[in-house]
């Protein structure tokens, strides 16, 4: 029997092809191979389906990693200062062994915004610098696909009412439920098949880009977005499935509809104005817009959040700059629904964005193998974080500039033309 709430809204058949999805779509489950899944304790019904997927898919042990966002806070509100700022080595070494043994992870999300309030965002981000300056070398293999990882999703009332506030709160899990399946393509018979064709798209235009090597990309649309962005030499596009260091294919993202490369860290020029709102450390920054001169955030405003915004961009020297420029179609499942999810996953899925932050060595060719003086050199940027903002529209247009000048339409009213 399922628990009784947000999954009698699904059928058990439905949730046990997501979970498959996860495991031999999404991380790819290899024979003997460790996974861990990260999983708040209120999502336990559908981190078991992961697990018994896993087991099913060959894996030698299936680590459940929980957390619980009411203990987090607890901490965030209470601890002393001192432990704000220490991210404890044996969860280092966690990770580290995790990593050596070839563990592949596996991420529950489940938006829940008000998780946070009365949570001071500098004693969060505080820590979040703490851990992520000590997993800075775990992050680095997820980053460069050395690790293979996958991010899902599954509702809960808060997020469901929040997404759909004139709803019932039965109505509104429904209906998320539905968007977070159709969007991740694991509402129909065969997921894993439908992933298939998904990625066959992808591979075509990857290469179609990848071949071209424009010099710059010039974003353009009614909201006031006129963003010039200029691409590294041998820059490379990515998207939809990647390939680990041993050449065994994954999707970090479900669900995932994004194309994108490393901008020129020291290229970017003008004015950029987002169309969905940013969650950050427990924060919603809305209505804003962000300002570069040869690559450098040099104006930031919004409405709301404006604090929250500032933090981020000076968490270091690499947060006023870009890592990653994405291209999203108007069309797929995701965008069409015309739904702010308010999480980061789904709405990064739905429109054009940015990354503020560090770039992939991916996204360089042979980008994996150069040290990190030759990706400087090449124009990449290094940060502690990398946080995507969405700007994309339906009547986006975005134009390829070729060496010497040729321009190419890439897209109209937001839409592929390639």
């Amino acid at each position: 029997m399922m628990t009784k709430g947000i999954y009698e809204l699904v059928s058990e058949e439905q949730l046990k092809k997501y979970a498959e999805l996860a495991v031999r779509a999404g991380v790819n489950v290899q024979k003997n191979q460790l996974v861990i899944i990260h999983s708040d304790i209120k999502d336990v019904t559908f981190a078991r389906l992961i697990q018994t997927a896993a087991y099913e898919a060959g894996a030698s042990n299936v680590v459940m990693d929980w957390t619980d966002e009411q203990s987090t806070k607890e901490f965030y509100l209470n601890a002393a200062d001192d432990a704000i700022d220490h991210f404890p080595n044996w969860q280092y070494a966690r990770f580290k062994e995790w990593d050596d043994a070839g563990a592949a992870y596996i991420h529950i999300i489940s938006e829940n915004l008000d998780a946070f309030k009365g949570v001071s965002t500098e004693r969060m981000s505080r820590f979040q610098k703490a851990s992520r300056t000590k997993l800075k070398a775990h992050n680095a293999k997820i980053r460069s696909h050395e690790i293979r990882w996958c991010l899902l999703a599954v509702p809960n009332f808060a997020w469901a009412t929040k997404v759909f506030p004139h709803l019932s709160k039965e109505e509104a899990l429904q209906s998320l439920w539905q968007l977070i399946l159709l969007g991740s393509r694991a509402d129909g018979k065969n997921p894993i098949k439908d992933w298939e064709n998904h990625d066959r798209a992808f591979e075509s235009r990857k290469k179609y880009l990848n071949d071209s090597q424009f010099e710059a990309l010039h974003f353009t649309n009614s909201r006031g977005t006129d963003l010039l962005v200029g691409m590294p030499k041998n820059h490379f596009f990515i998207g939809g499935g990647v390939i680990d260091k041993k050449g065994i294919p994954f999707f970090p993202n479900i669900p995932t509809e994004e194309i994108f490369s490393a901008p020129h860290k020291n290229e970017v020029n003008g004015t950029l104005v987002a169309t969905k709102p940013l969650i950050y450390g427990g924060s919603v920054i809305d209505d804003f817009y962000l300002t570069f001169k040869d690559g450098r955030i040099t104006a930031h405003y919004a409405a709301a959040g404006q604090e929250a915004l500032q933090s981020l961009i000076e968490t270091d020297e690499g947060s006023y700059y870009l890592g990653e420029i994405a291209l999203v179609s108007n069309n797929s499942p995701l965008s069409q629904a015309d739904t702010l999810f308010y999480n980061t996953l789904f709405d990064e899925n739905t429109a054009c964005h940015i990354g503020i932050g560090n770039a992939s060595p991916s996204n360089l060719q042979n980008g994996s193998n150069l040290s990190v003086k030759e990706l400087k050199e090449a124009g990449l940027n290094t940060s502690l974080l990398l946080v995507n903002v969405a700007f994309g529209t339906e009547d986006m247009k975005v134009v390829g500039i070729k060496e010497g000048g040729t321009e190419v339409l890439l897209m109209k009213d937001g839409d592929f033309q390639f």
